[in-house]
């Protein structure tokens, strides 16, 4: 088992440079499954998801070569590909269904292992199945499987959404460029990792309409090529360093960022006492004085992202003041408070709200990560708690963040990657207590 060791009392300061967004480059990926040949994604982050996703497209009969120096994948897809996707793969990671609507529109049948990944709350997969019988497919389970059929192929076909789930207009927006016909997605993800998908599909040779905006028009093609495409950057992450510039009192410059992909979280930094400057290719977050409480809502993008949330939490559990975190998009994702509460924080949770009474003193304990988000929020946490912090179950922060530790220390923080051997767990040496 490893864990992050984190002591508290850092002021981060520096550089850092956003690789591309995993929320982006997964669906990518899955993509690449529409067109035989070889194509390239450049932007590329050495994250476990990004390895779990290549290992998944492999069994499925593509040569996948990850360059993790360069942040380059190269995937050679054969004429004729497979069409399951076990179990042991995607129980590790939700962004895995994104091969549903591919199989389906390329092979025609499509047998997905029902998902797992992070624990924030029930994401079922309606949309993705009601979109794709809409065009044609009919679906049935067996033994844990989704079995998707489409032996006449795909047709276009008129679709709304009941809310404007990202996945789902992924799955269904790769399955259109290849049906016959026009189909149209209203009340669609507006998100940049949907604009990235929809412009590589374009490369690839589809014909889309309406990207950025709710209603995406598609037109199907009998046919799409490889081609090489930069992944959007991660603004998820560029969001993270930001907090954490705020959080610490720190001055950190966020490279190969887009800003305006984060209007809304950058707003409410600066709500918060931080000076934001925009800056060609990035932007700059520097932290003057004690942080001010913001409150804060989740709504889908252009909102307030659901993903900067748990990192926000954290920012006020140690601000002047009360706020109010309303969290509208996933009911489980307040898990992680009953964590943050070990180190002191004071927080309490009714329903979809969080109030967050500071600033509160926080000190160093055991504590378990249980999302990605949810578990650099607890690494932030560390860096502001007198002591040491010792964060676990860091797997879920390797999904989201690479080399997470090495670019803490380069900013000037105190964190550790340690193994706990049986015999420190037997002996209870930094082994994690739970509420």
């Amino acid at each position: 088992m490893e864990v992050f060791e984190v002591h508290g009392g850092a002021r981060l300061c520096g550089r850092v440079a956003v690789a591309g967004a995993k929320n982006s480059v997964l669906k990518l990926m899955a993509a690449t499954l529409l067109a035989p040949g070889e194509s390239t994604i450049t932007g590329v982050p050495d994250i476990l998801d990004v390895h779990i996703m290549a290992e998944l497209l492999r069994r499925l009969g593509a040569q996948v070569t990850f360059r993790a120096d360069i942040g380059e994948l190269t995937i050679d897809v054969p004429e004729h590909i497979g069409h399951q996707a076990d179990y042991d793969l995607v129980r590790q990671m939700r962004a895995s269904i994104a091969i549903l609507g591919p199989l389906v529109a390329r092979v025609g049948v499509a047998d997905v292992a029902l998902p797992g990944g992070d624990a924030i709350g029930s994401r079922g997969l309606d949309m993705h199945m009601a979109g794709l019988e809409a065009m044609g497919a009919s679906f049935t389970s067996d033994h844990g499987y989704l079995i998707a059929a489409a032996p006449k192929g795909l047709h276009g076909a008129a679709m709304v959404l009941d809310f404007p789930s990202v996945g789902a207009t992924e799955n269904l927006l790769m399955a259109a460029v290849l049906a016959h016909g026009q189909s149209v997605i209203d009340n669609a993800a507006r998100e940049p990792e949907i604009v990235d998908l929809g412009e590589m599909l374009i490369a690839m040779g589809a014909q889309i309409e309406g990207l950025g905006t709710s209603t995406i028009a598609v037109t199907g093609v009998s046919v799409l090529h490889p081609v090489v495409h930069a992944t959007v950057p991660d603004r998820i992450v560029a969001g993270t360093w930001a907090v954490m510039a705020a959080l610490t009192g720190g001055d950190i410059t966020i490279d190969h960022a887009e800003a305006s992909h984060l209007e809304i979280a950058l707003d409410k930094l600066t709500d918060a006492g931080a000076y934001v400057e925009h800056q060609q290719g990035g932007f700059r977050v520097r932290m003057d004085r004690a942080p001010k409480a913001v409150d804060v809502a989740t709504f889908p993008y252009p909102g307030f992202p659901t993903d900067l949330q748990p990192q926000f939490i954290t920012l006020n559990a140690v601000a002047a003041g009360a706020s109010m975190v309303t969290e509208n998009l996933f009911e489980a994702r307040f898990r992680f408070v009953q964590e943050l509460l070990r180190l002191g924080a004071d927080v309490r949770i009714d329903g979809h709200h969080a109030f967050v009474q500071g600033p509160r003193r926080l000190a160093g304990a055991a504590v378990q990560a249980t999302d990605v988000r949810a578990g650099v929020a607890l690494v932030m946490a560390g860096l502001v708690a007198e002591g040491v912090t010792t964060v676990s179950d860091i797997h879920h922060i390797d999904r989201g963040y690479a080399g997470l530790a090495a670019t803490l220390t380069d900013l000037g923080a105190s964190i550790e990657r340690v193994t706990l051997t049986d015999v420190d767990l037997r002996a209870g040496n930094r082994q994690p207590v739970h509420l």
